[in-house]
């Protein structure tokens, strides 16, 4: 029964880290996209104003 729980309680450990892991791979594309994205409309705004 320990076993089953060690077991257990490891699944959900790894399980919780890749799944906080994912989640940090999503924000960094997005962090990276909205910063391109601020980059070229403000080289976009510099060249018009």
């Amino acid at each position: 029964m320990g076993f089953v729980l060690l077991l257990l309680l490891l699944a959900l450990l790894f399980g919780g880290l890749g799944l906080f892991v994912e989640g940090l791979k999503w924000v960094l594309v997005i962090a990276l996209v909205l910063v391109i994205a601020g980059a070229l409309n403000g080289f976009r705004g510099r060249r018009v104003v």
